[in-house]
């Protein structure tokens, strides 16, 4: 099943990030306590906690590809949703202590140059985590995984963040202690924003919300279709890296069970076309024979 290829090609992405935040998070911290700078110790603290973020990533995408079962006729596929919501649940916690010392730096100043080495640390920080964040991206978009999607935005985050880091420690360095810790204290508010637009996409997706301008670009593709006399109803849901769509239409109540099925399977290519990651369920009423106007359109294919 292509859902299943998809859910192994996004754990790449997962692996990915895992790696990179490793190597960068040691790597902050170390320079960040060598070299005196409280923004690239806030950014390497970050970091740190998004190796968890990441892995709990992986873990919802290795529990999507378990097959479906007696207690999930539709598969684990929303399993990386959920860990997209962890993962959100583990950066506003970051974002909060980060923020917590920051504020305490500002009330207990500690008057510190950070070297120049920590300015090369951040700026090389955010050129890897950005064609980390373009890959998974682009992966994301390509397998329609909301949980890639996350460690996606969490990377651009990460990125911005480092280059925020780079400025904040540049001003310290000529004169302005201050501006270094007032940088690790946007660094927490970006952590918290973010975390934020991840926990709201991945509650509308549990909550079962739907892009509407999808529902309305089914709804005018299926009234095109020969023989469908009327589409009654559109529905749709996430379901992890799958859309499953509920259509209702009506139709000649005179055609065969054969001629139906071939209306159906119209509807069905319809959507793909739309959406490649879509799976649909038709169901098909007969038209009011009272409004009806027989044509002999409905029974030639």
């Amino acid at each position: 099943m292509e859902q299943y290829t998809n859910l192994r090609a996004g754990e790449k992405g997962a692996y990915i990030s895992i790696i990179a935040y490793i190597f960068l998070s040691l790597l902050k911290l170390i320079v960040g306590y060598l070299g005196d700078s409280e923004a690239l110790k806030a950014d390497g603290l970050n970091n740190t906690t998004d190796i968890i973020a990441s892995i709990a990533v992986l873990i919802g995408l290795k529990i999507s590809q378990r097959p479906p079962d007696d207690d999930h006729r539709y598969g684990h596929f929303r399993a990386e949703t959920i860990a997209s919501l962890i993962a959100s649940f583990i950066m506003v916690y970051v974002g909060i202590e980060v923020l917590k010392t920051a504020v305490e730096n500002i009330k207990h100043p500690i008057h510190q140059e950070p070297s120049v080495l920590t300015i090369v640390i951040a700026i090389f920080s955010a050129i890897v985590m950005f064609a980390v964040y373009k890959y998974n991206f682009a992966l994301a978009k390509k397998i329609n995984s909301s949980a890639v999607k996350a460690a996606a935005y969490d990377n651009r985050s990460d990125a911005l963040v480092s280059i925020g880091t780079a400025i904040g420690i540049t001003a310290a360095i000529f004169g302005f202690a201050i501006i270094d810790t007032i940088t690790a204290f946007v660094i927490g508010l970006i952590i918290i924003k973010t975390a934020i637009e991840i926990f709201k996409e991945a509650v509308f997706s549990l909550t079962d919300g739907f892009d509407t301008e999808l529902i309305s670009s089914i709804e005018e593709r299926v009234t095109i279709i020969p023989r469908v006399r009327e589409v009654v109803e559109v529905r749709g849901r996430q379901h992890g890296s799958l859309i499953l769509v509920d259509i209702t239409v009506c139709v000649n109540p005179n055609l065969n069970v054969r001629d139906s099925h071939t209306i159906t399977e119209q509807i069905e290519k319809a959507v793909q076309q739309l959406n490649p990651h879509a799976m649909t369920l038709v169901h098909i009423e007969p038209y009011d024979p009272k409004e009806m106007i027989i044509c002999e359109d409905d029974y030639h294919f």
